[in-house]
């Protein structure tokens, strides 16, 4: 398994419209997700150890995110066919096992994706509340590894200062994990 880098923030690159089905048996629209200090959107799938690794962490930051006005989505992209642990059914029993408070969406034929020019899981994309890209870096400095106690919550703070703001951070270190599993 490589691990892959996406690029840095371009920052105010307009977000994507999408409108996809979530693990709550509903529809859910980028406007619709988007909080009045801005969205955090993030690719994952089940499957992957750096997601594993990180979940609780992105499901506390979420939380702590929205208090301050920002939402959040998880989007699969995942070829399912090829990883079916990565399927519909799965990705529901995954955010129901690590609380997610969040959507989980599902973009079957991968042209959010695409749209979004999403590298890995996990990939972050922060907006501002005109929608505007602020941040494209990694949730913290673990990666795979066990949480330090002091390990900065870098996804977190860009979003505070976005939210106080409507700016991200200058300073962007790229998240890093498995590439995303195109179709054929």
């Amino acid at each position: 398994m490589a691990a892959l880098n996406p690029p840095l923030c371009n920052f105010g690159w307009k977000a994507p419209d999408f409108d996809l089905p979530g693990t709550d048996g509903r529809r859910h629209s980028l406007e619709a997700l988007r909080g009045p200090k801005g969205l955090v959107v993030v690719f994952i799938c089940n499957h992957c150890p750096f997601v594993q690794a990180v979940v609780d962490r992105l499901v506390r930051d979420a939380r702590d995110l929205a208090a301050k006005g920002i939402g959040f989505a998880a989007i699969s992209s995942n070829d399912v066919a090829a990883y079916p642990e990565d399927g519909f059914a799965e990705m529901g029993e995954f955010a129901r096992r690590h609380g997610f408070s969040f959507p989980y969406l599902y973009d079957e034929d991968q042209s959010v994706a695409r749209a979004y020019g999403a590298v890995c899981t996990p990939d972050f994309f922060g907006f501002n509340a005109d929608l505007e890209l602020q941040y494209r870096g990694r949730l913290d400095d673990t990666g795979r590894n066990t949480p330090r106690p002091d390990a900065r919550r870098e996804l977190y703070e860009a979003m505070t200062l976005v939210a106080d703001t409507g700016r991200g951070p200058a300073d962007q270190v790229a998240s890093i994990g498995c590439s995303l599993k195109w179709k054929a």
